[in-house]
């Protein structure tokens, strides 16, 4: 309890004693986090030593043409950035692998806590979840790979000859599928309509009228 009585909540993204995280600690971080870290920075007094290298994310903003002038100050806010978002992204997803009563961060904590927050919905096409590409994988008979294309692909290409009578079939090309199908055929396939045709007196009488 606190001087006036009351007694305090549990701090939002700590472990009680049971192992259940409270209700909240996966979608949003603990607000002594962010104290934490607006502390860090009013006390920075070392602007020149980074944990992230500036010339890498100098050159991440020279990749945008319209960007032609960076002053000295905006890669170390970038850096500062960058390691705060590295930070929460690391505690969102850590939450996460506490859930599942484990002790190691593994990428699909990280793909869940990116799938939890709005504001990461950005990332989602960057971090595939692992979870659905094992459950692929494990479907697949022992010494085959995931395949790469549909079922066409495993139909041989040859040559078609052209025909003996030009004026009933096209020019020659690359033909798919079984070779032998098409050699058993004696007279080319002509399509038929899709339609049936009417007789052209009907034609007449329906324009007359």
């Amino acid at each position: 309890m606190d001087q006036q009585g009351h007694g305090q909540a549990p701090a939002v993204g700590t472990v009680s004693g049971a192992g259940q995280v409270p209700y909240g600690s996966a979608y949003q971080p603990n607000q002594s986090f962010w104290q934490n870290q607006y502390q860090d920075i009013e006390k920075v007094t070392d602007f020149k030593n980074h944990s992230l290298p500036l010339a890498r994310i100098k050159k991440i903003m020279k990749a945008d043409e319209d960007v032609r002038m960076i002053s000295a100050e905006a890669p170390v806010v970038f850096a500062r950035a960058c390691e705060m978002f590295i930070l929460e992204l690391s505690l969102r997803s850590w939450n996460h692998t506490e859930e599942n009563k484990r002790r190691t961060l593994q990428k699909n904590d990280i793909a869940a806590a990116i799938t939890r927050t709005d504001i990461f919905d950005f990332l989602v096409d960057i971090v595939p979840r692992e979870d659905l590409k094992d459950d692929v994988l494990a479907t697949l008979p022992r010494g085959t790979g995931m395949p790469v294309a549909g079922p066409a692909d495993a139909l041989p290409y040859y040559y078609m000859p052209p025909a003996q009578n030009p004026a009933q079939a096209g020019p020659p090309g690359v033909m798919m599928g079984n070779p032998n199908a098409y050699a058993a055929q004696s007279q080319p396939y002509m399509g038929q309509p899709m339609w049936p045709q009417q007789p052209p007196q009907r034609q007449q009488s329906s324009s007359d009228a």
